[in-house]
């Protein structure tokens, strides 16, 4: 029991502090690609440490939902970075209906981003506010669709079980929906995560601007919390699509050996997503405003297609 504590310790620990490492990784391939030198890979590191220690301005409009909310977004992507396996299915932090907790913490996050977009009183942050909760009513029903299509085969909601019957059932992966729930899942993390073709996290174009805008009044130490939960929440995404839909590696039963050869897996994993999307992202402009709704509807119909295979394809 007290090694499975351990483990799920361990499990969270790499999910927070190896976060900004995975945005690093991404943008020095994506620098790669572009033909650039780029950034080291430990360069977010250095700007959370340079963003803690500057002085915060903060606008005499803003009331205490602006000072509240970054607290808050980095609390919800803590604890799900506690709920998602990563190394193993351990049980020993289970929360049952884990999918809709999870859910549900993505949510009140970036619910308070649109309320602190909002307070400030800018024109950029109402903007970005605005468009982040319309792309949200349709992002977030797409995940909630997309796991729950092979949670259906699995028989049950929670993150570890459905990793379970994957490893017990192989051949699974070559199942239609199964298929059909990886590439809506995938594009919906797009959006969720603001990458491109949805978003790009690298302008400040008021035009393009979606989450920059809602964080452009934040500074030194709010805006690292904010930042880092940014970072945290794409490396979950990212854990679940490999861990869901390819949970080759994931650590069924705790001994040292599986525990390393998940941190291997998990290594492989995310360094292959992590360089297919820096890839997708060289090849790709940003989609414009009123396209993207229709991206998304098409990943919830993909969803929705897996879901309904499940009833002809067992």
């Amino acid at each position: 029991m007290l090694f499975e504590v351990l483990i799920t310790i361990l499990q969270w620990l790499i999910a927070v502090l190896g976060a900004p490492l995975l945005v690093g990784v991404i943008r020095r391939t994506k620098a790669v690609l572009q033909g650039r030198r780029g950034p080291s890979v430990f360069q977010p590191y250095w700007n959370l440490r340079k963003l803690l220690q500057k002085q915060m301005v903060i606008s005499e409009t803003t009331s205490w939902i602006f000072r509240f909310t970054p607290y808050v977004v980095i609390t919800t992507m803590l604890l799900a970075a506690l709920i998602v396996p990563i190394l193993s299915t351990t049980r020993s932090m289970q929360f049952p209906g884990n999918i809709v907790l999870l859910m549900y913490l993505f949510l009140l996050g970036a619910f308070f981003l649109a309320l602190a977009g909002l307070d400030a009183g800018s024109a950029f942050g109402g903007m970005g506010s605005s468009r982040v909760m319309a792309l949200a009513a349709l992002a977030e029903p797409t995940v909630m669709i997309a796991i729950f299509a092979i949670a259906l085969r699995a028989g049950s909601t929670g993150l570890n079980e459905i990793i379970r019957a994957s490893i017990t059932d192989p051949l699974l992966m070559l199942n239609p929906g199964h298929l059909l729930a990886f590439f809506s899942f995938f594009i919906v993390a797009l959006a969720e995560t603001g990458r491109l073709p949805v978003d790009n996290p690298g302008t400040h174009l008021e035009l393009t601007m979606i989450h920059e805008a809602m964080i452009l009044e934040y500074s030194g130490r709010y805006l690292a919390l904010i930042e880092w939960a940014a970072a945290i929440k794409l490396f979950v995404f990212l854990t679940l699509l490999g861990n869901l839909f390819f949970p080759w590696g994931v650590a069924a039963t705790i001994t040292p050996a599986t525990v390393v050869l998940a941190l291997l897996a998990l290594t492989i994993k995310l360094g292959v997503l992590a360089v297919c999307l820096a890839a997708l992202e060289t090849g790709l402009a940003k989609l414009r405003l009123f396209r993207v709704p229709e991206l998304l509807g098409g990943s919830f119909m993909l969803a929705l297609l897996a879901v309904v295979s499940f009833l002809f394809l067992r």
